[in-house]
């Protein structure tokens, strides 16, 4: 008796991806200058950020929970904005052992390129407990405009008072 399977290209795809991470974990674990313990402490990192848009900005919120105000750097250079940052390692005057170190420490930059229709001199940035937030506005060209649609009711008035007086 033959059995048929379903190939799924998908599928493999996947789990080659889950390997090949597997791997570059082993590499940079082992082979990092510093040791397996040392590697867990410096990688860098990338914070997640929503984006969201209204009709006159767009707007960044990214978390970056544990880094200094001044360890923050917000930039915009020719149609793309940077941010870069440092969570630096907290460093005690006692010795812990830690068995596991699972926050992640280092410099981070995050960049993005910003349509034509964002005002560049009009950008503002603000952080709070961990949350910054950019908030760039636009251009007024680029802002929508609302036109208003008069529905035809003088004519159609003016048409029964006509009929009426007849």
């Amino acid at each position: 008796m033959t059995v048929l399977t379903r190939w799924e290209p998908f599928r493999e795809f996947s789990t080659m991806q889950d390997r090949m991470n597997r791997m570059n974990r082993l590499f940079r674990e082992s082979y990092s200058p510093e040791g397996p313990e040392e590697a867990l402490t410096t990688t860098s990192f990338a914070p997640p950020v929503d984006i969201y848009e209204d009709e006159h900005n767009i707007t960044l919120k990214m978390e970056v929970p544990g880094i200094d105000e001044k360890d923050i750097d917000v930039r915009i250079e020719n149609s793309t904005l940077t941010v870069h940052g440092e969570r630096k390692f907290e460093k005690e005057e006692k010795e812990e052992n830690f068995r596991r170190v699972e926050r992640q420490y280092g410099s981070f930059t995050r960049s993005f390129t910003l349509p034509s229709s964002v005002d560049t001199e009009n950008v503002h940035a603000n952080y709070d407990k961990g949350l910054l937030e950019i908030r760039l506005a636009k251009k007024a060209e680029a802002k929508p405009k609302q036109i208003k649609v008069k529905v035809g009711g003088e004519k159609t008035l003016e048409a029964k008072a006509h009929g009426k007086a007849a």
